[in-house]
């Protein structure tokens, strides 16, 4: 089966991240979400971002053909034709497999599908559909039209034919992906939130203020930004998620949220999108 038609779930900072290389890369491509507020906010946001690409000469189609390939739905039922569903709802793995339980009674039994989940079980989503071996997890990276990596993560059950078929798919969106396996926080997030939480311990013990300790991992390690910098950008809620299931699943105090994080999302303090994290945005 070739993958022509794509449906994407979810319209959010993610969904609509997706829906547009998809669109751009020309594939037929649907993005639902749950009401029209939401779908309109989500397609404005992809019109903004793929107006600021063709400005500066980064987008390989127009906007016209983008938006000729790109509708958007409210409806679940309108993912019935879909050859490849992409989904990105809340990270919340109860709705997430409701929601695959109802894909399950609408699509083709030869649909494949994927979850941008950065940190959930694979193989437990996939168990909610009627061919889990046709499931594999297709985790971009945000902001989506820029970030070039995708995770392509295979569970025990997933067929090497699907799996090799969505890696290729990734890479006709012009992305690089790289092949992992179904453990919580894949390649990237297995090394990256250890190196965020291990930061935030060593301002917590006094080893040099937020601001050097940026300074030093980016002059000293040619990072392009700090782990505060990168935490705020990211989301102390999202690394707080994340932390938590990985150490759910290991067990590994290397995992466990330091209590300065914990409070400071319990506060609110969320980062860029919340205006105040390890650094205050309010005032810019």
């Amino acid at each position: 089966m070739e993958i022509r038609k794509v449906g994407v779930l979810g319209c959010g900072l993610m969904g609509s991240g997706i829906a547009q290389v998809c669109a751009q890369a020309g594939y037929d491509t649907i993005v639902r979400e749950i009401n029209d507020e939401l779908l309109q906010r989500g397609l404005d946001g992809v019109r903004k971002f793929a107006g600021k690409m063709a400005e500066r000469g980064q987008l390989k189609i127009s906007l016209d053909d983008l938006f000729g390939n790109l509708r958007g739905t409210t409806k679940l039922e309108d993912m019935a034709d879909r050859d490849l569903i992409i989904e990105a709802v809340p990270e919340i793995v109860d709705l997430k497999k409701s929601t695959y339980g109802a894909l399950s009674s609408i699509c083709r039994d030869d649909v494949i599908y994927s979850s941008n989940t950065s940190s959930l079980s694979i193989i437990e989503m996939a168990m909610a559909v009627k061919h889990p071996e046709r499931f594999v997890g297709l985790h971009f990276f945000n902001p989506v039209p820029r970030m070039e990596l995708v995770e392509v993560v295979r569970t025990i059950v997933s067929s090497e034919e699907v799996f090799r078929q969505v890696f290729v798919f990734a890479e006709s969106l012009g992305k690089k992906p790289v092949a992992a396996t179904d453990k919580p926080g894949f390649i990237v997030n297995r090394l990256l939130v250890p190196y965020l939480l291990d930061a935030i311990r060593a301002y917590e013990d006094g080893f040099g203020s937020i601001e050097d300790i940026d300074k030093g991992m980016q002059l000293g390690c040619g990072y392009p930004m700090g782990p505060f910098t990168l935490l705020d950008f990211v989301g102390l809620d999202t690394t707080y998620y994340i932390a938590n299931i990985m150490f759910d699943e290991f067990k590994d105090p290397r995992f466990a949220p330091p209590t300065l994080l914990k409070r400071m999302v319990l506060a609110g303090q969320y980062g860029k999108k919340s205006g105040k994290g390890f650094y205050d945005y309010s005032k810019k």
